[in-house]
């Protein structure tokens, strides 16, 4: 099969597409045709090996898992012999380790059936933004019907799915974003849009119950300013500087701070759960998310992807259809 790999850490540079043996599924796995996959910033950390924190279970020298991808639509081809939920020919979504390749192995416990009227394109732009997105809100950041919501970062993939499922989930909304984005985060349902090169969130008499930070670009004083009394700061991203640490120095640092303050701080690691990935799928069904996808690529076309996402600006998600 082809597949995109990469034996030693480095840029996109690193990355070829090469022929490969097609995997063969273990007892409890699933070997999935993959139709399409999507890059998210993991991906891009990963590649690159930084923080370096990450490396501690991905290879200190060189990766462990030499085909990148994560999030996953396809259909199944085999099973392993344990597997009891799915039969070749289902078509899935979901996440599978190796995705930006022809075939991929995933548990099948880390996968759902896909909703007959998405796309492939749409089903494999949600598992790992849409989970992270759902599980910020609703898990950590305890959010409830009328309460008002901050975005920092609306504009990428997290910050887009998390407009929406706050919107389903009855809140008010706040985006924060970049000019280029003002109308596509409007347009997705924020009730309120602020333009960080022109606006200051922090300075703002509005205050909020929750704040999702997906670009820690901001001061822990400037994000405690824009919370009310016993508001939760949800953070799920920050910017890539930091070799050693990366995001987690700014996690760590808010957890060691908050303890001594009435807000809530709480740092955020998605996990995989069968029951989000079905909820997100009925939400894109029903028309109440629908993924933003700012362009499609080839298999071959994964290192220019990667090398995207790694500016920090993509507009939403990026698809790589195969």
């Amino acid at each position: 099969m082809q597949a995109i790999v990469h034996e030693t850490y480095g840029g996109p540079e690193v990355l070829e597409l090469r022929a490969i043996d097609t995997p063969t599924p273990d007892d409890d796995r699933v070997l999935v045709r993959v139709h399409a996959a999507s890059v998210n910033a993991y991906d891009w950390h990963m590649l690159t090996g930084l923080p370096y924190i990450g490396r501690l279970g991905e290879g200190l020298r060189r990766p462990k898992t030499q085909t990148p991808g994560v999030d996953v639509a396809g259909t199944v081809e085999a099973v392993g012999r344990n597997v009891t939920q799915f039969q070749p020919g289902d078509e899935v979504f979901g996440a599978a380790n190796g995705s930006f390749a022809e075939y991929a192995c995933a548990r099948q416990e880390n996968i759902v059936t896909k909703p007959k009227d998405i796309t492939f394109e749409l089903a494999a732009a949600i598992p790992m933004a849409g989970t992270t997105a759902l599980q910020a809100l609703r898990d950590k950041g305890r959010l409830q019907e009328g309460q008002h919501v901050l975005i920092n970062g609306a504009a990428g993939g997290v910050g887009t799915f998390a407009v929406q499922i706050a919107k389903a989930l009855g809140a008010e909304v706040t985006g924060v974003c970049s000019t280029a984005n003002v109308d596509t985060v409007r347009s997705i349902g924020a009730d309120h849009v602020i333009d960080y090169t022109v606006g200051d969130f922090a300075s703002e008499p509005r205050q909020y119950d929750v704040m999702i930070d997906n670009a820690g670009s901001r001061s822990l004083s400037d994000c405690r300013r824009a919370l009310t009394r016993n508001g939760i700061y949800v953070i799920v991203g920050g910017p890539k500087k930091g070799r050693v640490l990366g995001p987690a120095r700014g996690m760590l640092k808010a957890v060691l701070t908050f303890p001594f303050v009435s807000q809530k701080a709480a740092p955020m690691i998605a996990k995989y759960k069968q029951d989000d990935l079905r909820f997100l799928g009925e939400l894109v069904t029903a028309g109440k998310v629908t993924p933003v996808i700012e362009q499609s690529y080839q298999l071959s076309e994964v290192p220019e992807a990667i090398r995207r996402i790694g500016t920090g600006h993509a507009k939403g998600k990026l698809v790589v259809a195969i």
